[in-house]
């Protein structure tokens, strides 16, 4: 099973791999690299660069005949003694400019023998009112932070598990013109007053987060329905060829409130009643890089890779009226709104 940290169908790669490797009846392998769908032999995903050994040499004829001359013909080449899980971790580069113009992320190739990898920590990383994000659990007046959602305005997509229609991939999270729903003067998405920031002080130690992530939001809206979304951000500090720091997009999810509970089964919300949503972006596996920060964006749209949500609770695609809504997310020790990362601890 084959897929990329940036591929619109590595959901599927997993499950495949997990679903499979349950049944037991002969090997499973999973290799995931930081390619986007049909990027494995690149070594780039959009803007950024993970170095030569991040691309499979000879991929398109060498690397599948490799499998099939050992389970189809018996040749002993040894693809029988690969381990279950390859995966390659993104991250530990120094984040500067390439040649070519992209930043240098730099990663590596790790071994294991399930996913998740054994040993794995799934650890809390909690949202504040101040706009941090840490461990430590919100105290009981942690309060709410309300934001407007404007239909009409949507957040553009700029990058990620994408289809090649719209750029898929790493990018600096700042509009641009080649990206659609950008507007001048193409600001940072953080700049943006529908979206809710949450993150770290810079970490004093490397993180390394590898496997699946969720976001578990304490919301509510002033209309019958609305989409919340979550993206993880990988934060570059300021540097001589990034002045304003690099906000690289690792992975993103959105959850329609009115399909909290099922994709198949639509209930439309209740204005002012808080809701539990869960958001569950794309499995990942990055080095938080000592000195960067590890955060976490809240809104309500990513267009064009989501239909924006027109707030209004009419049949989806046949509505004809578009609602501004105010939506709050809460983080108080009643409801505390976090996300979980995966961290996995070198020995």
């Amino acid at each position: 099973h084959l897929g990329g940290w940036y591929d619109i169908f590595l959901r599927g790669t997993i499950d495949n791999y997990l679903g499979l490797s349950a049944g037991r009846r002969g090997p499973v392998r999973m290799v995931i690299g930081p390619w986007v769908h049909g990027g494995n032999g690149r070594t780039y995903a959009g803007d950024v660069e993970f170095g030569p050994q991040s691309a499979i040499a000879g991929f398109d004829v060498e690397y599948h005949l490799r499998w099939f001359d050992h389970y189809l013909k018996g040749v002993p080449n040894g693809v029988d003694s690969d381990p279950a899980v390859r995966l390659f971790v993104m991250g530990g580069g120094d984040g500067a400019k390439t040649t070519t113009g992209k930043l240098s992320h730099g990663g590596t190739w790790i071994d294991g023998s399930d996913w998740p990898l054994p040993g794995t920590s799934f650890t809390r990383f909690y949202l504040h009112g101040d706009g941090t994000l840490s461990r430590t659990a919100p105290g009981a007046a942690g309060g709410a932070t309300t934001f407007t959602f404007d239909p009409s305005h949507p957040v553009p997509t700029l990058g990620g598990n994408v289809s090649a229609r719209v750029k898929d991939g790493a990018y600096d999270q700042r509009e641009r013109p080649d990206f659609p729903g950008s507007r001048p003067p193409y600001l940072p998405l953080k700049s943006r007053r529908d979206v809710l920031v949450f993150e770290t002080a810079p970490l004093s130690e490397d993180v390394r987060v590898i496997g699946p992530i969720e976001v578990q939001l304490h919301a509510s809206t002033t209309g019958v329905d609305t989409d919340f979304t979550a993206k993880l951000v990988d934060v570059h500090p300021p540097s001589a060829d990034y002045p304003g720091g690099f906000d690289l997009n690792i992975t993103d999810a959105i959850q329609r409130m009115s399909y909290r509970a099922s994709r198949t089964t639509r209930s439309l919300v209740t204005p002012g009643q808080v809701y539990t949503l869960r958001i569950r972006p794309f499995p990942t596996a990055n080095v938080f890089k000592k000195g960067h920060r590890i955060r976490l964006d809240i809104s309500s749209s990513n267009f064009p890779r989501f239909d924006v949500n027109p707030n209004t609770g009419e049949p989806l695609g046949l509505e004809r009226r578009r609602k501004v809504v105010d939506n709050t997310v809460y983080h108080s020790a009643a409801r505390p709104s976090h996300v979980v990362l995966p961290i996995v601890h070198v020995r």
